[in-house]
């Protein structure tokens, strides 16, 4: 992107999480002409987390006000009147802030466990509200004791940025029973001279590690998927091109690989526009990304700790920008009090990798990338040995295209993230195949008259199907898609920019249990539709 783009990306780098609600909506004909000094407070099509009808009890967690990069400390005690086991517990995070600033990075931890990624939307002059919420049931066995709370969204206030972050938080249990069984633990690693360990329980008979997996703080590396090889003319180079891809190891061997989600934050593709009341896919939604890694619980259930490291491939050598905090999640044999086992198999082909530089008028790089790795293992469990194979298949295509001075840059980019899972013991096997698609396709021009204007498109869709002897007995497909057209004038003071844009998002969600479809419209910052198919 132009050196004037890139210096504005940089500097408002991060992220954000949770489903966001807004009520109201104007028609087309009522939008204002250009933005002014107000909009639609953030809102997104993605579905509200479903609470069950039972008894419910409310801890608060958080009361902060982020001015700089002092985090808040407290404490957490469970609920009383609840039990100490839950049908489901939502976080809700409650936010308000008003002035200029840009999207802040944040965090939420209990017990040092990250329950929470987020970053917050940028304000208007007269202020917006914003509610995050988030099912946190897995971490029940985090909320069953007294925990140290820690929260930071770090932020910069002085004469210019003037917007402070006002959050509130809390979690909601609901008592009963969870309709799937939830961790008996919730591990997170343990630092130590040699790198990150990680001890279990020696009966475990099911391991799970999610890790959020984000590049931000304001390098290239929040724009990665953006970033050439040399000789290439551009402000973000990597040595091998833009391709990343997350790898979780157990004792230096590979233990699973995955697709990062391509993030683009509130202040992203330098138009901030774009984004001041529908957000990007996953932006109010940092999700982790997971691995099973049940192939290895035999070597793990040694009870001696494990050295297990995540790392982010293709990125080059000393360049920071990527957080990766990992928690791992364990179901135990509540009939055994060891069960034992063996790795059987770690097979994983050579990442392709090709970032092909072409110059001319529009420089281009075209970018071919993929892996596949397969992890099998046997477990003894207390209902017979039980087999688990996991496969992942990661693929990448991109063309990133731009002209002298990064005046024009685009980008139209797949990933996609295949993974099976099969299970195989007592009765017939079990296999659910998951397969994610990601995609980005926009550019951004800078024309003449100093008018920027952005048009993107962004995907993230995901199908599942688990079978058990050849029978379906599950299933979901799920299509969030993202488009936007914005522009302004740049290097002017903000009543001059004369800013216009629209955004919509619609969000499909499929399976068994129903359907779940909604679409939002925006204009100038006017909610224009909400509508609601299913």
């Amino acid at each position: 992107m132009s050196r004037r783009i890139v210096m504005s990306m940089l500097a408002g780098a991060t992220l954000l999480a949770g489903a966001l609600f807004g009520t109201g909506t104007a028609g087309a004909a009522d939008a204002p002409a250009e933005f002014g000094t107000d909009w639609h407070d953030p809102v997104t099509a993605a579905p509200p987390v479903g609470r069950p009808h039972t008894r419910s009890c409310q801890v608060t967690l958080a009361d902060a006000r982020f001015r700089d990069f002092t985090p808040y400390r407290g404490t957490y005690a469970p609920p009383e009147g609840c039990g100490d086991r839950w049908s489901k517990v939502v976080l809700r995070l409650d936010g308000k802030v008003k002035g200029r600033q840009y999207d802040r990075l944040g965090y939420l931890r209990v017990g040092g466990v990250e329950i929470l990624r987020t970053s917050t939307p940028e304000p208007s002059p007269d202020g917006i509200e914003w509610h995050v919420e988030k099912d946190v049931t897995r971490y029940g066995d985090t909320f069953r004791g007294a925990r140290d709370v820690e929260m930071l969204i770090g932020n910069v206030v002085d004469d210019t940025y003037t917007g402070v972050i006002d959050v509130h938080v809390t979690l909601t249990f609901y008592a009963g029973r969870p309709t799937a069984p939830a961790p008996d633990r919730v591990l997170t690693l343990t630092d130590t001279s040699a790198g990150t360990t990680l001890t279990t329980p020696r009966n475990s008979e099911r391991i799970v590690a999610e890790v959020y997996a984000t590049g931000s703080g304001g390098g290239c590396e929040e724009f990665w998927y953006l970033t050439v090889p040399d000789p290439a003319p551009y402000s973000c180079k990597a040595d091998h091109g833009p391709y990343r891809e997350v790898q979780i190891s157990v004792d230096g061997r590979p233990a699973g690989i995955a697709a990062p989600f391509p993030n683009v934050w509130t202040g992203g593709w330098s138009n901030p526009f774009l984004w001041y009341v529908v957000p990007a896919p996953r932006a109010f939604d940092v999700r982790p990304v997971e691995y099973d890694l049940t192939p290895f619980a035999g070597l793990l259930n040694d009870g001696r700790p494990h050295r297990v490291e995540v790392s982010v491939a293709g990125v080059p050598a000393g360049q920071p920008g990527w957080s990766t905090p990992v928690n791992v999640l364990v179901w135990q044999d509540a009939h055994r009090s060891h069960v034992t086992g063996a790795l059987t198999e770690d097979r994983a082909t050579d990442l392709a990798n090709s970032a092909v530089f072409t110059p001319g008028q529009e420089n281009r790089v075209h970018t071919g990338a993929g892996h596949r790795l397969t992890v099998s293992g046997y477990l003894d469990t207390s209902h017979g040995r039980v087999t688990t194979t996991v496969t992942r298949t990661l693929a990448h295509t991109s063309v990133h295209r731009w002209t002298e001075g990064e005046n024009t840059d685009g980008l139209d980019a797949t990933w996609t993230d295949d993974e099976s899972v099969t299970v195989a013991g007592h009765g017939p096997a079990r296999t659910t195949r998951t397969h994610r698609t990601y995609t980005v396709d926009g550019a951004t021009t800078l024309g003449a008259d100093d008018r920027l204007r952005t048009v993107l498109t962004l995907g993230d869709r995901a199908t599942a199907v688990t079978r058990e002897g050849g029978r379906r007995t599950a299933w979901s497909r799920l299509d969030d898609t993202w488009s936007g057209d914005a522009a302004y004038t740049v290097d002017v003071p903000r009543d001059q920019r004369h800013a216009v844009g629209t955004s919509t998002e619609r969000y499909r969600l499929l399976g068994p249990d129903g359907c779940y479809d909604r679409s939002l419209t925006t204009v100038q910052g006017a909610l224009t539709e909400d509508r609601r198919r299913c």
